[in-house]
């Protein structure tokens, strides 16, 4: 099977096809991977469409590979669409005591948990999800190797003409959501360090989509005539797609101590810019809000793309499917990613 270019796309199913269809890369990883895989968190926003490719380049590889889909499964329909790829479902609260334990042992966990909206207000409970699940996970698959999930966020705002952060600079979350991001990362480190786990601490910022994403709050905003905030005036942003074959290939790059991974596009983008080119394609003018200032949460991913080739598809392209799909009046997620957010209160 070949890739759907994104200008065809017109459907969710299409859509889901589209981020989850594996490259010649993830086909060749999953022959050489030893072992299950268990993703952690797996009904967000990007676990189906990852789950779906690694069974995907594992059917084509030709391993008979188990693939978990650990959730609490709010939304039913989500665990039965996995189900119906061959995943194998479980729904649980990991909170809860005793959940993990009920887990079975696994060679390879992609751990997605993590609280971000509406964490402004409840504090506890996003400290809670966010630094202290991650130890509990960490002591119970130690004979495991690990790819967490981790963000831009525990980053400071850099110069704009700086490039953003590398993998080296050091931390400076703002907010506490940031805070307990990194609190995430420091517990796998430390477990990494002390278990002899190898651990790859995954930073990604931005993963966009047709359905949500920086790019899909811009056009809303363009679309509806709604002010264009410019007070985080630049971004990174990365097609889902190509985040997901960089996360499930990860698994390859694990080490104790935990790797560090910055992964997003290579442009640091305007959102004026994209603001713009959102008006030009809508034939309507846009309404600015602020000025851009001269730091951003940015981020360098140099060392990513050195080692698994640079994203394959162009922001271009996905500006041009997210407006066709706001015009087509299509499906999208009511997640707005609050990227604009300086104070860290999300």
């Amino acid at each position: 099977m070949t890739e759907k270019p994104l200008q065809s796309i017109s459907t969710e199913a299409e859509l889901s096809d589209s981020l989850s269809e594996p490259y010649p890369e993830d086909i060749e990883f999953a022959g050489e991977l030893d072992g299950d895989v268990m993703v952690l968190g797996a009904a967000g926003k990007m676990g189906p469409t990852l789950i779906k490719r690694i069974m995907r380049a594992s059917d084509r590889a030709g391993v008979d590979r188990r693939v978990y889909a650990v959730s609490r499964y709010s939304n039913p329909d989500d665990k039965s669409k996995l189900e119906s790829l061959g995943a194998e479902t479980v729904k649980m609260d990991l909170l809860e005591e005793g959940a993990l334990d009920s887990l079975p042992d696994c060679e390879n966990v992609i751990y997605m948990v993590g609280m971000k909206f509406g964490a402004s207000g409840r504090e506890p409970q996003t400290w809670a999800i966010n630094s202290y699940l991650p130890g509990e996970v960490a002591r119970r698959f130690s004979d495991s190797q690990i790819v967490a999930f981790s963000t831009g966020n525990v980053y400071p705002p850099v110069s704009v003409d700086s490039g953003g952060c590398t993998e080296s600079d050091d931390a400076g979350p703002v907010g506490e959501y940031g805070q307990s991001c990194l609190g995430r990362e420091r517990v796998f480190q430390y477990f990494s360090e002390r278990n002899d786990t190898p651990t790859l601490l995954f930073r990604l910022n931005y993963a966009v989509e047709a359905r949500y994403g920086v790019l899909a709050d811009i056009a809303k905003w363009v679309y509806h005539g709604d002010p264009v905030p410019l007070n985080m005036g630049y971004v990174n942003v990365i097609w889902q797609g190509d985040a997901n074959s960089i996360c499930f290939r990860s698994l390859g790059l694990t080490d104790s101590p935990a790797e560090v991974l910055n992964v997003t596009g290579p442009e640091t983008l305007s959102v004026r810019s994209l603001a713009e080119k959102f008006a030009d394609r809508f034939g309507t003018d846009v309404v600015f809000e602020g000025e851009e200032q001269d730091t951003a949460l940015l981020n360098d991913a140099s060392r990513c793309h050195n080692h698994f080739e640079k994203p394959r598809v162009p922001v271009d392209d996905i500006i041009d499917l997210v407006a066709a799909w706001m015009e087509a009046d299509n499906p999208m997620m009511d997640k707005p990613t609050k990227f604009h957010v300086r104070s860290g209160e999300f």
